[in-house]
C-alpha cells in the first residue's frame, strides 16, 4: 500500500471533535479554530432559516452538521469520515472572493480492496473500499477552510456574506450549506490529483478520476494519454468529458436542452448567426417556440455602452419597450439590470460581457423578474452592437430569436456525456475538477456557486452523487 499527503497541512487549533453527523456515513467534524474565532466565534446571532444557533460560531457549526448529514445520508461506509474544518481569512475583494476550499487530506493506492491497482484514491473513499481506516487516528480525511471575512469586512464582498439558514432563502447572501456541500464533494473525491498544467501524475501515479476523464476529441481517457496530451486536454474548452457510466446514464434526465440565441433581420449583416449564451438563474428559462424581438441597445455611458443600473431614461425606455434590450455587464447586479429594462417594457435582456473569456451564466434571484435574460461573450456582444448603429428610435432591423436547441443538451458533448471545466488558460484548483459552466440547470460542482442551486446532490436535479458512485462510492 502507498500513501501520500495530498492536501496542505493545517494547524490543528482546538481540535476537539464536535460530534458526528447522524447518517449512513458518520461524518465527524473537527474544529480547527482557536478560541473566539470561526466555529468558536461568540458574536451574538439571531436564529435564522431553521438554524437555532445564538452565536455566529454555533450557527456555522449547525449549518456544517446539516450539510454533513445530507452527504452522509447519500453514501455508505463503515468508516467514519473526519473533516478538519476552520474559518480563515481567504483572498477577497469588494467584487469577488474565495468562499472556501477543501480536498482529500491523504491519498492511498494498492491497499487491500482497491478496485484498480496503481491508482490514487482519496482517503475517505479508500477507507470505504478497504473497510477500515487507513489514516493515522489523529489525521483527518478531508481538510476544509472557509472565508471568515466574507461579507463581514468592507473589502470582502460587503453585504454578501454567508447565509447560515438551512432553508435556502439566502436572498442577496451566499448560501453556506450549498458551499459546504460543494467543498465536501471535493473532499469525498470530486477532484483529480494529476497536475492540470503539466499533465503529470501525482508522484507518478494516476488518480481514480483519470480513469473516467475523457478527451472527447481523441476518445481517450486520461490514463491512456501522455502528459502532454493531458495538458492540452485540460485547456480544450468543450473537449473534456466525464465517461463514468452512472453519470452518463443520468445526464438526459438532469440536463436541459441548450439555449440558443439566433440573430437575423435585414440589418444583421455579418452578425446573423447562432450564438452561445449563458442562462440566467432568475426569470423564466428559454423555451420553444422561441421569443422573437428587435434588439435595441441601452445607451447610458459616454462610450456608447449601457449599464442599465438606474431606471431608464425616456429615450432608452422608448427604445427597449416591446423589444430585446442589449446591456453591458458591470457596476450593478444582473437582477437590477433586468428589473430596470423590464420596468421600461423590454421583453428580454441580452447582457454583453465586459471582459474576454468563456460564456457563463447570470447569477441572482428575484421572483419579480418575468422576462428571460442571457449573457453573451464580449466579442459576440460587440459584433451584435456593431449592427445596431443605423437604427431608429424604436427599431433596429436586427432581430433576436431566444429559444432552445432540443437536439443538444446544455453542458454535454455530442454523445450526451457531461462536459468538464477546461478553460484556456488553466485555472489551478478549478480546471478539470469541476463540471462545465455550460450545464443547465447549474450543477453543484461547477467552479462557482450559482443562485439557482438547491441542496440536492442527486438526480433528477444534480449529477454529483452519480460521479462519486462512478469512482467507487
Amino acid at each position: 500500500m502507498h500513501t501520500l499527503r495530498a492536501a496542505a497541512a493545517a494547524a490543528l487549533l482546538g481540535c476537539a471533535g464536535l460530534g458526528a453527523a447522524l447518517a449512513a456515513v458518520p461524518i465527524v467534524i473537527i474544529n480547527g479554530n482557536g478560541p473566539g474565532v470561526g466555529f468558536n466565534d461568540p458574536t451574538p446571532a439571531t436564529p435564522v432559516g431553521g438554524n437555532s444557533g445564538t452565536t455566529l460560531g454555533q450557527q456555522r457549526l449547525i449549518a456544517f452538521t446539516y450539510a454533513a448529514n445530507i452527504w452522509g445520508s447519500q453514501l455508505t461506509s463503515s468508516v467514519p469520515v473526519r473533516i478538519l474544518a476552520s474559518f480563515e481569512p481567504l483572498p477577497c475583494t469588494v467584487n469577488s472572493g474565495v468562499l472556501g476550499s477543501a480536498g482529500a487530506w491523504d491519498v492511498f493506492s494498492d491497499f487491500p480492496g482497491a478496485p484498480k491497482p496503481n491508482t490514487w484514491y482519496p482517503a475517505a473513499l479508500a477507507n470505504k473500499l478497504h473497510g477500515a481506516d487507513l489514516s493515522a487516528p489523529s489525521d483527518p480525511h478531508i481538510g476544509a477552510t472557509f472565508n471568515s471575512r466574507l461579507g463581514l469586512a468592507s473589502d470582502c464582498l460587503p453585504g454578501a456574506g454567508f447565509y447560515l439558514g438551512l432553508d435556502g432563502n439566502f436572498g442577496n447572501g451566499t448560501d453556506f450549506v450549498t458551499v459546504l456541500l460543494h467543498e465536501m464533494g471535493h473532499g469525498l473525491g470530486f477532484q483529480t490529483f494529476t497536475d492540470e498544467t503539466s499533465g503529470d501524475y501525482y508522484a507518478g501515479t494516476p488518480s481514480i478520476w483519470d480513469h473516467y476523464l475523457l478527451d472527447n476529441r481523441l476518445e481517450h481517457e486520461w490514463v491512456e494519454m501522455t502528459a502532454g496530451q493531458r495538458a492540452a486536454s485540460a485547456i480544450s474548452s468543450d473537449g473534456l468529458s466525464w465517461n463514468g457510466p452512472l453519470v452518463t446514464a443520468a445526464v438526459p434526465g438532469v440536463l436541459d436542452p441548450v439555449s440558443r440565441l439566433a440573430i437575423a433581420g435585414p440589418a444583421a449583416g455579418p452578425a446573423a448567426h447562432d450564438y452561445e449564451v449563458g442562462d440566467a438563474s432568475f426569470g423564466p428559462p428559454l423555451a420553444n417556440p422561441p421569443l422573437l424581438g428587435q434588439v435595441m441597445p441601452v445607451v447610458d455611458q459616454t462610450d456608447g455602452r449601457g449599464l442599465a443600473c438606474n431606471p431608464l431614461s425616456p429615450l432608452n425606455a422608448l427604445a427597449v419597450n416591446g423589444n430585446v434590450a442589449l446591456v453591458d455587464r458591470g457596476s450593478c447586479t444582473f437582477v437590477l439590470k433586468a428589473r430596470n429594462v423590464q420596468d421600461a417594457g423590454a421583453i428580454a435582456m441580452i447582457v454583453v460581457d465586459n471582459a474576454p473569456g468563456p460564456v457563463t451564466g447570470l447569477g441572482g434571484a428575484d421572483p419579480a423578474i418575468t422576462i428571460p435574460s442571457v449573457r453573451v461573450s464580449q466579442a459576440d456582444g460587440n459584433d451584435i452592437r456593431a449592427q445596431l448603429q443605423r437604427r431608429s428610435r424604436t427599431r433596429s432591423g436586427v432581430t433576436a430569436s431566444l429559444g432552445v436547441n432540443p437536439a443538444k443538451l446544455a453542458g454535454a458533448d455530442a454523445q450526451k456525456r457531461i462536459l468538464m471545466y477546461a478553460p484556456n488558460p488553466v485555472e489551478p484548483g478549478s480546471s478539470v475538477s469541476h463540471y462545465s459552466t455550460a450545464a443547465k440547470p447549474n450543477q453543484l460542482m461547477e467552479p462557482a456557486i450559482n443562485g439557482d442551486l438547491t441542496h440536492d446532490v442527486a438526480p433528477p436535479r444534480d449529477l454529483t452523487l452519480p460521479l462519486l458512485k462512478d469512482i467507487g462510492w
